[in-house]
C-alpha cells in the first residue's frame, strides 16, 4: 500500500492523557521546528520554493507562511486554555490564507523570524504550564473539544508533519 502523500509521518496521535514524560519530547520538538524548517530549506532559490510538495497541495513557501499563520494561531489557543474557562476559540480558512499574496509570494524569511521567536516564547510558556493545566478544556467553534495535552499533540505533530513536506519534495527531486 502506498503511503497517502498527505500525511508523511502519519495523522496526528491525540491524547488528553500525557505525562509530563510524554510532553517533555513534544515540547522541545516545538522548540527545534523552526531551525529544522530552516535548515529543510537552506538556499533554496525561488524555482524550489515555489514548488508544490505534492500534487494539488500547496509551495513550499506557501508552507513556511502556513505554518507561521498556523502555529500564531496555536499559540493564542494555548493562552486563551490557560488564562480563560472552557474557552472556545476559532478556526481559520487556511486555504484562503494560503492564497494570500504575501502567502503566495512573500520572502520566506518573514515567517521563518515569526517563527524564530514565537517559539522560543511558546517553548518558555509550555515550560511553566503546571501539571494539572495540561487538562484545562476547550472548544472549538464547530463543537469539538480538546485540552491543553490535545494541542500539544497537535502542534507538535504539525510542525513535523510539514518539514517532511518539505523533506520528501527534496529527496524526490534530487535537492
Amino acid at each position: 500500500m502506498t503511503p497517502d502523500p498527505r500525511y508523511p509521518i502519519g495523522r496526528p496521535d491525540i491524547r488528553h492523557d500525557l505525562t509530563e514524560a510524554d510532553r517533555a519530547p513534544m515540547i522541545e520538538q516545538l522548540a527545534a521546528m523552526p531551525r529544522r524548517l530552516r535548515a529543510a530549506i537552506a538556499g533554496w532559490d525561488d524555482t524550489r520554493l515555489d514548488t508544490p510538495y505534492r500534487e494539488d497541495g500547496w509551495t513550499v513557501r506557501q508552507v513556511v507562511h502556513h505554518l507561521a499563520d498556523s502555529h500564531m494561531n496555536g499559540y493564542i489557543r494555548f493562552k486563551l486554555t490557560v488564562t480563560e474557562e472552557n474557552p472556545t476559540v476559532r478556526g481559520y480558512d487556511q486555504p484562503s490564507f494560503a492564497e494570500q499574496r504575501e502567502a503566495k509570494h512573500g520572502d520566506p524569511e518573514l515567517s521563518l523570524s515569526i517563527l524564530d521567536a514565537l517559539h522560543r516564547r511558546w517553548s518558555t510558556f509550555l515550560g511553566h504550564v503546571p501539571p494539572e493545566g495540561w487538562s484545562r478544556p476547550l472548544v472549538y467553534t464547530d463543537g469539538r473539544a480538546s485540552t491543553l495535552n490535545g494541542l500539544l499533540c497537535i502542534y507538535s505533530w504539525h510542525g513535523e508533519h510539514h518539514i517532511a513536506h518539505i523533506t520528501e519534495l527534496a529527496g524526490r527531486e534530487g535537492w
